[in-house]
């Protein structure tokens, strides 16, 4: 980031941190957890205690930091290197983001920039000024992107609730600020589970290594009473649906299958994943020692803030996270696709000078397709 641009984008967090403060605070058992932050152009800094808000709006008004972490993991000492931690337990985190979904519209609204030359156009595989493959993917999401997201979340959310059994008040979804969501379970039986538990976790929710025999066929002489009934709990129950439809259709698609065989079988539940599993990303979930945006806090990717969703269906995040000022500024806008936020469309640009938003330009920024202006005199 050049340096006026720093300058700029640090004054409007340092701003939002002074004007917003109440949108964050730190966590339940605050004081057991590891946090960290990162400046702009610099290094991560971890294994830092906080024990208050007061000191978490000290660390915030002191550093000015690009994004601001937690751990969900628990320790004894969080301040120490992480094998002298001692580690206790640690929350479930799910990550679901956009990216991972593979939309049609994402061609729509990805663009690329030249590490070379520094030009940006619409998405190609190659530099279209200098030919160069060293090229950086910028998505500026939609509200295609946002739905996508959701409906994974729908699909988290029941089976946490009605396989898992933990209770609603226990999960709470956030936007993460830029392109997807957060899903954060609290106090629940599942916070003593390693990473190799965690992992085989991951692998039910996603529908991965899904067996023919968990759902009634056999490699060798199936029968035909051993499929799963359509109201069956669990993924007994999902897939059956999926499969049958309806109870009318189940005797005459259990034939198909039979005659279809065990491994077309194998086949059309590997496929299911796609459909059926939730689109997590497996990584997240697993490690037991990552920190993870703080609540409340700004995306350097985007400039939005991780929020709270209250309500996940009519949540709009191109509205309720965007709280930077709408003062107007001026800058150079390379973005060759349109992007909304507060019910604003903004773009196309072809290196031009305009006057947005500060939101709107601190978006563009950090997404690096524009740069402030200066005023000479």
């Amino acid at each position: 980031m050049l340096e006026q641009d720093l300058q700029f984008v640090e004054a409007a967090f340092k701003k939002y941190y002074f004007e917003h403060f109440n949108l964050l605070s730190i966590p339940i058992r605050a004081s057991e957890r590891e946090f960290g932050y990162q400046k702009f152009n610099g290094g991560m800094n971890r294994h830092i205690s906080i024990k208050s808000n007061e000191e978490l709006r000290l660390m915030l008004i002191t550093n000015i930091p690009s994004d601001v972490y937690c751990s969900n993991a628990y320790y004894s000492f969080p301040n120490l290197p992480m094998s002298e931690k001692d580690w206790k337990e640690a929350d479930l985190i799910f990550d679901i983001d956009a990216k991972d979904l593979n939309l049609d519209c994402r061609r729509e609204h990805t663009c690329i920039k030249c590490f070379s030359c520094g030009d940006v156009s619409v998405l190609q595989s190659t530099c279209p000024t200098c030919k160069s493959t060293k090229i950086e993917k910028k998505s500026l999401t939609c509200k295609n992107c946002i739905d996508g997201a959701k409906n994974e979340i729908i699909k988290l959310y029941s089976i946490l609730e009605e396989d898992l059994d933990i209770e609603k008040e226990k999960i709470q979804a956030y936007f993460s600020g830029n392109e997807g969501f957060h899903v954060h379970v609290t106090n629940s039986p599942y916070n003593q589970l390693g990473s190799r538990e965690r992992n085989e976790l991951v692998d039910y929710i996603m529908f991965r290594g899904a067996m023919p025999e968990t759902f009634g066929m056999k490699k060798f002489q199936p029968a035909r009473s051993s499929f799963v009934e359509i109201d069956a709990k669990g993924w007994g129950g999902r897939v059956s649906k999926h499969i049958f439809g309806s109870k009318s259709n189940r005797s005459k698609a259990i034939t198909e299958i039979i005659s279809n065989g065990y491994s077309v079988f194998q086949q059309r539940l590997d496929n299911l994943k796609e459909t059926i599993g939730v689109k997590i990303d497996p990584n997240v979930t697993i490690d037991i020692h990552r920190i993870f945006r703080l609540p409340g806090s700004l995306n350097s990717k985007s400039g939005l803030s991780k929020v709270l969703c209250e309500n996940i269906d009519k949540f709009n995040p191109f509205q309720e996270s965007c709280f930077i000022d709408d003062e107007k500024t001026n800058v150079l806008a390379n973005c060759p696709t349109q992007f909304t936020l507060k019910n604003r469309t903004f773009g196309p640009y072809k290196n031009e000078k305009v006057s947005i938003p500060k939101y709107a330009a601190i978006y563009l920024i950090c997404k690096g397709l524009a740069n402030t202006i200066l005023i000479q005199g």
